[in-house]
């Protein structure tokens, strides 16, 4: 089998997987356009609790992830992945059967609590060859974000038939499919992918809490989705209010994406062709700026929400989609997966932080200053982000090392280094295993199997 292209096992995987993915992030990404709205007729409803349920799950998210992971590794993916997306089909039953608002956060909470992402991505790993894993993760990661645009279609057209709890009922049905393809569809792991590139460890994670480059995109993503947050506490009822009703508001959402999906394109080929990573980066940040800032003018009008929010996506799809790349090439070569794990941590905090942000403003004050505290996240960002450092384009590949003594460690470590295309070497003796950080165009995969007495 050619190592250029994903043979039949990685496929299934692949695809599989990003399935599972998609279809709990659909489940969690469809109530963010319709709460607002429909949770109006729940008990104790207020702007600060609608805030709190959107927010919840990125909470029990957050702090759990990497605990998951970690139970993984001791009892094994599947069993763990079941477990997770069970959890998150009991909360989201909760929250259907609730009545009252305290309930629907409780619902949302326990849907947190199944945080199977490390699991997944793990299991992922354990399945794909070294040369052949960013192809599979690049298939997840575009399923997720596919994802969010589904969400956006199907969650406004099964609550106006269905109401809320159709929401929820409809996120414990694709749990339950989730678990289906987990137990019949998803292949058994072959191989055990190396540490580094899967569970995030107590101890890499404090050394990561220290490095500045990992931290501004740590602190980045957890503003914008922050921010993403935020303004789905307000922005429905605001088209509600500028007279579009609720059953209709995917045709607003989707084309907004769609479009902003096409028009994010040129912000791609001027940051990879040109090389002008930062400063495209720095200029989506200055958009999501932008975009906030025009909503409090043009807030009153359909048409101006729509384009405030096409200028918003476009910023937001091209950082969602930049970010892990570069998390994946500023993390130490041995230390991929705890860096992912802090990342993705990162992520779900700031929907919480964003939940509470847009609820606690919208409740004690007007629409129009929840647009003004998305508009200084995103200066705060900016204000991170600038003294940013883009490394040169790298790969992370992991190898077998027989080590007969653990001092040998350092010497291969040195060897592997001084070879052409390998921009850092580490050599874990406790695993077996030497991870190199390379630039694909110059590196030479025999010279290092060389190195290494691999055949």
């Amino acid at each position: 089998m050619s190592n250029q292209s994903l043979n039949l096992l990685e496929k299934r995987a692949a695809l599989s997987l990003a399935s599972v993915f998609a279809f709990r992030m659909l489940g969690l990404f469809m109530l963010m356009p319709v709460l607002a709205i429909y949770g109006q007729s729940l008990e104790h409803v207020s702007p600060m609790w609608i805030g709190l349920a959107i927010g919840a799950y990125g909470l029990t998210q957050a702090l759990l992830q990497i605990p998951m992971g970690w139970l993984s590794d001791k009892f094994g993916r599947k069993p763990i992945i079941v477990v997770g997306l069970l959890i998150f089909a009991f909360g989201s039953v909760i929250a259907a059967l609730a009545d009252s608002i305290y309930w629907v956060t409780v619902g949302r909470a326990l849907q947190g609590m199944g945080a199977i992402a490390s699991a997944l991505l793990a299991l992922a790993a354990d399945l794909s060859r070294d040369e052949q894993r960013p192809k599979v993760m690049a298939v997840i990661g575009m399923c997720i974000g596919l994802s969010f645009a589904f969400a956006m279609l199907l969650g406004p057209m099964v609550a106006a038939s269905f109401g809320i709890s159709g929401v929820f009922w409809l996120t414990a049905i694709l749990a339950l499919c989730g678990i289906g393809i987990i137990l019949f569809v998803v292949p058994s792991a072959v191989n055990k992918a190396p540490k580094g590139d899967t569970i995030a460890t107590l101890s890499d994670i404090r050394k990561l809490s220290r490095h500045p480059q990992l931290l501004r995109l740590d602190l980045g993503v957890m503003l914008l989705h922050l921010s993403l947050t935020t303004l789905f506490v307000v922005l429905p009822g605001q088209l509600i209010a500028d007279g579009l009703s609720a059953d209709v508001h995917w045709k607003l959402y989707i084309p907004v994406l769609l479009l902003a999906f096409v028009l994010m394109a040129p912000l791609m080929i001027i940051a990879i062709r040109k090389q002008k990573e930062k400063q495209t980066f720095l200029a989506a940040i200055g958009l999501l700026i932008i975009s906030s800032f025009s909503l409090l003018l043009w807030a009153n009008s359909v048409i101006g929400i729509a384009v405030c929010m096409l200028l918003y996506f476009i910023a937001f799809n091209f950082l969602e989609a930049t970010m892990p790349a570069l998390v994946s090439r500023i993390a130490p070569a041995s230390q991929k997966g705890s860096a992912m794990g802090v990342f993705s941590s990162g992520q779900f905090f700031g929907a919480f932080l964003g939940g509470i942000l847009g609820g606690y403003i919208a409740q004690y004050s007007e629409v129009n200053a929840v647009f003004a505290a998305v508009a200084c996240v995103g200066v705060i960002w900016l204000f991170i982000a600038w003294r940013m450092q883009i490394p040169p384009k790298s790969k992370i590949i992991s190898l077998i090392t027989e080590l007969s003594d653990p001092q040998q460690a350092e010497v291969v470590a040195d060897k592997l280094v001084a070879l052409p295309g390998v921009i850092e070497a580490i050599v874990v003796s406790e695993e077996n295993r030497s991870y190199l950080k390379i630039d694909d165009k110059q590196f030479d995969l025999n010279q290092a199997k060389q190195v290494l007495g691999l055949h």
